[in-house]
C-alpha cells in the first residue's frame, strides 16, 4: 500500500532552516538554466567582452530567475494534488509536504515585485518583455497548459521573449533568425517532454495533465520530426545568411552547425533510447557527451565571433 505524503501543516517541529531549504528547492534553481537564453543577444552582438553589458545581462538573467521561480511556486501550489500522483513530482517540496502552502504563497508576490520592479528600472523595454513573460506564464499555469498544442506553443513563446529581453536589456538588436531558431528549439524540447510524460504516466497521464489526452506517441513523434528538421535548417540558414556574414565579417559561423546537429541527435537518442527528456534542464549538465558538445559549440562560436 502506497503511503500518502503528509501535508506540511501537520508536520510537527518544523524548523525555519528546513522550511528555507524546501522553499529554495521549490524555486527550482536547476531550471534557471533555461533563462540562459537571455545571453544570446550579448554573445551574438559580439559584446560578451564588454564588462558593463555583461553585468547587465547577468542582472537580466537573475531577474528572469526570480520571475520564473514565482511562477513555479504558483504552478506547484495549483498542481499539488496532481503532483502527488506523479512518480517524480510527488517528491517536490509542496507535494511531499515539506513546504507549507502559506510559505510558498508568501514568496510569490515578493519574487514577482522584485523581478518586475527591477526589470523596469533596468530598461523600460526589458521591463515590458519581462511583464509579457510573466503574464504568459500565469496564463500557461491556469489555462494554456491544459490545451493541446497551445501548451507547447506557449512554452516556445516564453523562450523567444527571454531571448528578445536579453537583447533589449543591453540595447542591441537580435537577429530574427535567432528568434526563429529559439522557437523551434523550444518546441523540440517541449514536445520531447510531453512524449516522456505520456509514456511514463501511461493510463494516468490524463489525471496529471489534461492536454496529454489529446496526444499520442505517434503524433508527438511526427511533431518532433518536424521541429527537429526546422531547428537544424533554420540555424544553418542563419549562419549563411547574407546579413549574418556581413555583420560578423566571416562565413565561418557555419562551422558551428555540426555541434548543433550532434546536440539535436544526442537529445533524440536520450529521449528514445534511454527514455529521458522529462527534465530538459538536467540533460546538458548530466550527460557527458552533451556537456562536451555544448562546450565545443560555445568555444567555436567565441573563436569565430571574437577573433
Amino acid at each position: 500500500m502506497n503511503e500518502q505524503p503528509t501535508h506540511a501543516v501537520s508536520v510537527p517541529g518544523r524548523t525555519a532552516l528546513a522550511t528555507t531549504r524546501a522553499l529554495i528547492e521549490a524555486l527550482r534553481p536547476r531550471q534557471w538554466l533555461k533563462n540562459g537564453i537571455v545571453f544570446a543577444g550579448l554573445i551574438f552582438s559580439q559584446n560578451a567582452a564588454d564588462l558593463r553589458m555583461l553585468l547587465i545581462a547577468v542582472g537580466a538573467f537573475a531577474l528572469f530567475c526570480a520571475l520564473s521561480s514565482s511562477v513555479y511556486l504558483i504552478n506547484d501550489i495549483g498542481d499539488v494534488e496532481r503532483d502527488r500522483r506523479h512518480p517524480a513530482k510527488r517528491l517536490r517540496p509542496l507535494a511531499s509536504g515539506r513546504l507549507a502552502t502559506g510559505a510558498a504563497w508568501a514568496a510569490v508576490p515578493l519574487l514577482a515585485a522584485l523581478g518586475l520592479g527591477l526589470s523596469f528600472a533596468l530598461r523600460w523595454e526589458f521591463g515590458l518583455l519581462a511583464l509579457a513573460y510573466y503574464a504568459l506564464n500565469i496564463g500557461y499555469t491556469y489555462s494554456f497548459k491544459h490545451v493541446a498544442i497551445v501548451d507547447v506553443m506557449a512554452i516556445a513563446v516564453g523562450f523567444v521573449i527571454r531571448a528578445a529581453a536579453g537583447a533589449a536589456a543591453i540595447g542591441v538588436e537580435i537577429s530574427p533568425w535567432l528568434l526563429v531558431c529559439t522557437i523551434f528549439l523550444a518546441l523540440f524540447l517541449a514536445l520531447s517532454k510531453r512524449r516522456h510524460e505520456l509514456l511514463v504516466l501511461e493510463t494516468g497521464a490524463a489525471d496529471h495533465r489534461a492536454s496529454l489526452t489529446h496526444y499520442s506517441p505517434y503524433l508527438l513523434d511526427q511533431m518532433i520530426a518536424v521541429v527537429t528538421a526546422s531547428t537544424v535548417i533554420s540555424y544553418c540558414l542563419y549562419t549563411m545568411w547574407a546579413e549574418t556574414v556581413t555583420k560578423f565579417g566571416t562565413h565561418n559561423l557555419v562551422y558551428t552547425t555540426p555541434f548543433v546537429i550532434f546536440g539535436v541527435f544526442r537529445y533524440l537518442y536520450l529521449v528514445h533510447q534511454r527514455e529521458e527528456g522529462g527534465a530538459p534542464e538536467k540533460i546538458p549538465l548530466s550527460d557527458g557527451p552533451m556537456l562536451v558538445n555544448l562546450a565545443l559549440w560555445l568555444a567555436t562560436v567565441a573563436l569565430v565571433l571574437y577573433t
